[in-house]
């Protein structure tokens, strides 16, 4: 049965939330729309009195397809609403300051996602998950992509042939480098020698850069490559990489500009392949840890093709595990910390213990950079700003560069005045 509610405000996940907490998709602020209710959810089925801040999703699929969540609301507000859930994280860890700006960092769109590959019929199929579903909504492209990734659907269906067509689900991660379409498949398992010659084959017919199942390289025709500032990336095979260039670029200027003038050591912590890290050693020494070998690898053959560099040193290690200790971070004039989605608190612990002047925080995540935040900041240091970067532009995602200054009083082992 039908019912009118109003929208009281705009949820973590893009949902409008009802005066009664009912979360509902595709709903604004201070709409009144009739709803069904369905699962704890109300089920939009008209807007009855439209927000100003309501605009056309250009998106064939939005509404459909669960990879975006905004696209109905008008671009000042979702600004709003995106600095609204950092500032919101932020003040539930204890942390008295308002975010800055948000900078855009979409540019030209992504420059890769994840297919989902299905059978349909006997017939392989390739798109996205619905929202809160494990249904595939197959797509012909998608618009917020660079491009290079528009025939990426077709190009996943086609690779499924040897695999079964999708009878074993598949994820198909597929990147746009300036040497090609990098793809890594995932969810097969290992393949015949038959079935490799034939993703050659067809690796080859699609001009393919590389082609990989879990990460094993079947065919590399040329190494994938994308430009980071003054040097080129080569990111391995489905490893790391920021999701657009423009917020890999916004979130390098960012770092570089908090980063103390006179600095002639920092230590890049979950470097990955080493935008971060090749961007730094243009001025300073690095010294660059990563746990995935293959990451260090990929900044190694990058350090070999870049010209300029100051020294650069690597270390492979589990931070979540061993993270660098107080005693080991002594000499490092800054830290750039830039975990994935899970944070850094065993190495924020440590860096809170730490005499390092200047930490440097990037994160996709709010409520871990939150908590991060809150453990450096028990520790003496001063979240001086924190900056929030549109890399996932309609989702709910959001990243941010946090800089955090070590008080005087407390490097100098002194007691703060009361």
């Amino acid at each position: 049965m039908s019912e009118t509610v109003t929208i009281v405000r705009l949820g973590a996940r893009g949902d409008g939330i009802a005066a009664d907490g009912t979360p509902v998709a595709g709903a604004l602020p201070g709409e009144r729309v009739a709803i069904t209710r369905a699962e704890g959810r109300g089920v939009l089925d008209a807007v009855l009195d439209p927000s100003p801040d309501r605009i056309e999703p250009f998106c064939p699929y939005f509404g459909r397809c669960g990879g975006c969540a905004t696209q109905h609301l008008a671009p000042e507000p979702y600004a709003a609403w995106m600095q609204g859930l950092l500032a919101q994280a932020l003040s539930q860890a204890g942390l008295a300051i308002q975010p800055e700006p948000m900078v855009d960092g979409h540019g030209e769109g992504r420059r890769r996602f994840t297919l989902h590959v299905r059978n349909r019929d006997g017939q392989a199929e390739a798109g996205l998950m619905a929202a809160r579903s494990h249904d595939l909504v197959a797509i012909d492209h998608c618009p917020i992509t660079v491009p290079a990734l528009h025939s990426a659907p077709a190009l996943a269906a086609a690779l499924s042939a040897p695999l079964g067509h999708g009878r074993k689900p598949l994820d198909v991660l597929v990147t746009a480098t300036e040497s090609g379409l990098d793809v890594d498949i995932r969810g097969h398992g290992p393949v015949e020698a038959g079935v490799r010659a034939a993703l050659v084959r067809l690796a080859e017919a699609h001009g393919l850069a590389r082609l990989s199942l879990h990460g094993d390289v079947v065919v590399e025709r040329t190494m994938p490559a994308l430009r980071s500032g003054a040097a080129q990336l080569f990111p391995p095979p489905g490893g790391f990489l920021q999701a657009t260039a423009a917020g890999e670029a916004a979130l390098t200027a960012l770092v570089l500009a908090a980063l103390p003038k006179k600095a002639k050591r920092v230590a890049d912590l979950f470097a990955g392949s080493g935008p971060f890290s090749l961007a730094i050693a243009q001025h300073m020494d690095v010294h660059a840890v990563e746990g995935d070998a293959a990451a260090l690898t990929g900044l190694d053959r990058a350090m070999r093709t870049a010209t300029g560099l100051r020294r650069v040193t690597q270390e492979r290690r589990d931070l979540f595990r061993r993270p660098l200790l107080a005693h080991d971070l002594k000499g490092f004039d800054a830290v750039v910390l830039d975990p994935p989605r899970a944070g850094a608190e065993a190495q924020a612990r440590q860096l809170a213990e730490s005499q390092v002047p200047v930490v440097v925080g990037v994160a996709c995540d709010t409520g871990t950079f939150a908590r991060d935040a809150a453990i450096l900041a028990a520790g003496g240091y001063r979240l001086e700003r924190v900056t929030p970067v549109d890399q996932f532009r309609y989702s709910g995602h959001l990243e941010m560069v946090g800089v955090f200054t070590k008080a005087p009083a407390r490097r100098a082992g002194l007691r703060r005045p009361r």
